[in-house]
């Protein structure tokens, strides 16, 4: 039998999120899984409230890991996730590593259907994650993207082909692309993107493997003239970099500019209708 390949799972927590959440996602990660990890890397976005430190004492004491090994990055001041992520890849100890968020759900057997993917050969997965809102057992929306590589190549010149609470990728693969760079809500698009570029082998598991929260706000979210500003941003580094060319530049542009001025009690059914399209 092959030596079990050792891997990371590296979580971002700030002061906007919920304690419970925030608990509910470390035991996803650790003590819930079937192919547990060496270790969890949780970077502190600055202070937190009472609530927040007090799971993270927890965690670190082991009372919600299951004996897996915890590793706190506190930052003194809130960066911002793309910088936070590149502090926590930084503290990771192993090259295989695994993204949570601190108010998602992995479901038991997200690691031991990922890792070893990774562990053959491939650089960046993701995997269906199935939304929900406070009931667990009451799933909605099933967000499935590309297994091919010439698929996933296609899909991500015009929107991102991973699902990005459910990210395994290796370490290497993401320094060689550069890293995290700040790109507000679209630093995971942004890297995937950058990987692709440099070569990364890369897949998806159609399996449903991560149960994904959205609240009242989740799809406002998506839309607004912030969001638009960073996906301007968006597509004019990928044309620069020479991912897209001039005709998918002003396509996305037109394509995902609207979509991003469409009013929020339209975009969930019309997301909806493009995922099972897709």
């Amino acid at each position: 039998m092959p030596d079990r390949t050792p891997f990371s799972v590296l979580l971002p927590v700030y002061r906007g999120d919920r304690p419970a959440f925030f608990e509910r996602a470390v035991r996803s990660v650790t003590e819930d899984q079937t192919l547990r990890p060496d270790e969890l890397v949780i970077v502190v976005d600055g202070p937190v409230p009472a609530g927040i430190a007090a799971v993270l004492g927890r965690a670190e004491a082991g009372e919600l890991t299951a004996g897996v090994g915890v590793r706190v990055v506190a930052l003194p001041e809130n960066v911002g996730l793309a910088r936070a992520l590149q502090a926590g890849l930084a503290a990771c100890s192993h090259e295989v590593v695994a993204r949570a968020d601190a108010d998602d759900v992995a479901l038991p057997q997200r690691f031991a259907r990922q890792v070893p993917l990774v562990a053959g050969g491939i650089d960046l997965l993701s995997s269906t994650i199935v939304e929900f809102e406070d009931d667990e057992d009451a799933r909605g929306l099933e967000r499935a993207w590309p297994a091919d590589p010439d698929e996933i190549a296609r899909m991500a010149r015009l929107a991102d082909p991973f699902n990005h609470p459910a990210v395994v990728y290796r370490r290497s693969a993401v320094v060689r692309a550069g890293g995290y760079e700040h790109l507000a809500r679209m630093e995971d698009y942004w890297l995937f993107v950058r990987m692709l570029a440099a070569g990364a082998r890369a897949t998806n598991v159609a399996e449903p493997l991560v149960l994904y929260r959205v609240g009242a706000g989740a799809y406002r979210r998506r839309g607004g003239w912030e969001l638009l500003r960073s996906e301007l941003r968006l597509q004019a580094r990928m044309l620069r970099i020479g991912f897209t060319n001039p005709a998918q530049f002003v396509r996305n542009i037109v394509v995902r500019g609207l979509w991003r001025l469409v009013p929020s009690g339209v975009r969930r059914p019309a997301y909806a209708a493009f995922t099972r399209w897709r």
